[in-house]
């Protein structure tokens, strides 16, 4: 789970490391959540968006809060990316109760 707006942390932590966990199979299924901060600034960095997109085509999961995107008024463009907006608070509590589950926050 990815919440901050920092560019440093997005680039040099939150996608760097989960970029990395699919490509060298650290974990077979690796779902990245776009929450809060992160979303606007998803919406405004071109460079984090091509990242995105990256990792969304080496098999990552790029999933968006859709209530977050919505306060800032960016579900449209986020969805435009190709990324999955909808409600994130039952995924996020259902991987948090999966023993088999390993959630990260960022």
């Amino acid at each position: 789970m990815w919440t901050s707006g920092d560019p440093y942390v997005a680039e040099r932590v939150a996608l760097m490391y989960t970029h990395a966990a699919k490509k060298h199979e650290w974990f077979q299924d690796v779902t990245i959540i776009i929450w809060g901060p992160s979303a606007k600034l998803t919406s405004e960095n071109q460079k984090i968006q091509e990242k995105l997109k990256a990792m969304a085509a080496d098999g990552i999961e790029i999933r968006a809060c859709i209530s977050c995107a919505n306060s800032y008024g960016i579900a449209d463009e986020l969805k435009e990316l190709g990324f999955d907006v909808a409600g994130m608070g039952k995924p996020l509590t259902d991987y948090l109760k999966d023993d088999s589950i390993s959630v990260i926050s960022f």
